[in-house]
């Protein structure tokens, strides 16, 4: 049925001055510099007008909230269920962890199908009445900012903290720390970091292993100007806690002319000519993957910040605060690359307990 088919006694009640209120034009004058163009002709929704329009409309509310109840269960349930080491293979997303993407997947469309359905529920169900309101001053009188001033010093005055001094600073004390007793909570949201933001799994003796080969390198494996990628000796992929692990250890090696290393320590550290420095941005902790073979300059993807790895991986230009940390290296009786030792500071993003 259409507005133009739809009985008079159907369409919702109309104030008595619509004439007046729509398409009303007032004339500018000195007391009234801009003319009010008025309001147009109001144009009823479907649902105003069709009652069959109206209860597809709650159905469709009523489904979309009936969704967001079933994604709840289903969250609820993915959690249970799902275990946190299972990876699954999505397209286009690779291999993710399943229960990352089940919970994601489900408290998103928990989450939308409520906004949906409130959004559809307004727009068409919901009063469409038009109504106008007269602006008023926001600030109250001067008779009331008086009085509300004056009660207030009566209270202050009646309070007796001016004079109760006891009373006021234990009163404060007590305001103080009351709220501590919410932070002790947080302490069973999971153990305590410690110094493990300080500390990664290199340690003497361990092996520099190939990211691509899984094979330990030796230094005739790495060439001049070349760009390989590490991992320390016994990490494998598979291990439950290999993405905490190598997000701290992973390392870029790179083969410099001993001659055209400038930092005293960096050559001190390194192993004829080859540098080991961390994979991690000090930035927001971006992996770096670009190398300039002529500058001997790394470049983060994610905002362009440079480092020279000739001259102690200093920051030369973006939004990284410090230089990236370097591993000391040598060569173990068999002839592999190994580590002399962990990182002499914490690996990527500066954070506040670096003291």
């Amino acid at each position: 049925m259409s507005s133009q088919e739809t009985p008079e006694e159907n369409l919702p009640a109309e104030r008595a001055d619509d004439e007046h209120a729509h398409g009303a034009v007032s004339v500018a004058d000195e007391k009234h510099p801009f003319a009010d163009p008025g309001l147009p002709p109001h144009e009823h929704r479907i649902q105003d007008i069709d009652e069959r329009a109206a209860k597809r409309s709650e159905r469709t509310v009523a489904l979309l909230f009936t969704l967001s109840m079933l994604a709840t269960v289903g969250f609820i349930a993915a959690f249970v269920t799902i275990p946190a080491d299972k990876i699954v293979y999505i397209f286009p997303l690779g291999h993710i962890s399943g229960l990352n993407f089940a919970l994601g997947m489900t408290l998103g469309l928990a989450l939308f199908c409520i906004g949906a359905g409130a959004v559809h529920w307004a727009r068409t169900l919901m009063s469409d009445e038009e109504m106008t309101d007269e602006r008023h001053a926001i600030a109250a009188e001067p008779e009331v900012k008086a009085k509300v001033l004056a009660d207030f010093k009566q209270g202050a005055k009646e309070s007796a903290l001016g004079r109760r001094k006891l009373i006021r600073n234990t009163m404060f004390g007590a305001l103080t720390l009351f709220p501590l007793s919410g932070i002790v909570l947080l302490r069973d949201l999971g153990p305590l970091p410690e110094d493990k933001l300080r500390h990664t799994m290199w340690r003497k003796g361990l092996q520099l292993v190939n990211m691509n080969t899984n094979e330990p390198l030796r230094p005739s494996d790495v060439a001049v100007g070349s760009l390989t990628f590490a991992k320390p000796e016994g990490l494998e992929e598979h291990d439950h806690e290999f993405q905490t692990e190598i997000a701290k250890a992973a390392l870029m090696i790179v083969r410099l002319q001993p001659d055209n290393i400038k930092d005293k320590r960096e050559l001190e550290w390194s192993h004829e000519g080859i540098v080991a420095y961390s994979k991690i941005c000090t930035h927001v902790g971006c992996p770096i993957s670009l190398y300039e073979q002529q500058t001997h300059h790394v470049l983060c993807p994610c905002h362009q910040s440079t480092f020279d790895l000739a001259d102690g991986a200093r920051v030369i230009f973006g939004p990284a605060g410090h230089a990236l940390p370097q591993l000391r290296i040598g060569v173990n009786d068999e002839g592999y690359l190994e580590a002399l030792g962990d990182f002499d500071e914490p690996v990527g993003p500066a954070f506040w307990e670096r003291g």
